[in-house]
């Protein structure tokens, strides 16, 4: 069992199948709780927000809430995982290079922490347990 636990080959502790559900239901759930106060906004058409990449406050708050709300959602359900994981790779790329730059990096944490999970999840896909690999099978 200790060298299970010990050892640098992947799948050979845990399946690794079952590691990138857990990180993508969990990124997925978590950047949704974000995503969605977003999408109310645009729904009750609040379109006060940031312009940090000079779009304009609307088109930067409807792409941040498809990113946040629906992209996240995808990567939850493992539906284009690897297509929402990108989205929200730029999404968090821009939210910790640009709208938080000059901020310190206790600030960018978060915004960190996402990106680091959707660039693994744009690198592995959705994984054995997900809507995509349902419907490859097809």
């Amino acid at each position: 069992m200790f060298k299970k636990i010990l050892s640098t080959e992947p799948g050979k502790f845990i399946n690794v199948h079952l590691s990138i559900l857990l990180l993508r239901v969990g990124a997925g759930a978590l950047i949704l709780t974000h995503g969605y106060p977003k999408l109310l906004k645009v729904f009750a058409g609040d379109f006060s927000f940031g312009d940090p990449i000079g779009l304009g406050p609307e088109v930067s708050l409807v792409l941040v809430a498809f990113a946040e709300g629906i992209c996240g959602l995808l990567v939850a359900t493992g539906f284009w995982t690897r297509i929402s994981a990108f989205v929200l790779t730029i999404n968090m790329s821009v939210i910790v290079f640009v709208a938080h730059a000059g901020d310190p990096f206790g600030s960018k944490e978060k915004g960190l922490l996402f990106l680091v999970m959707f660039v693994v999840l744009l690198f592995t896909g959705g994984g054995k347990y997900s809507m995509d690999a349902q419907l490859s099978k097809k």
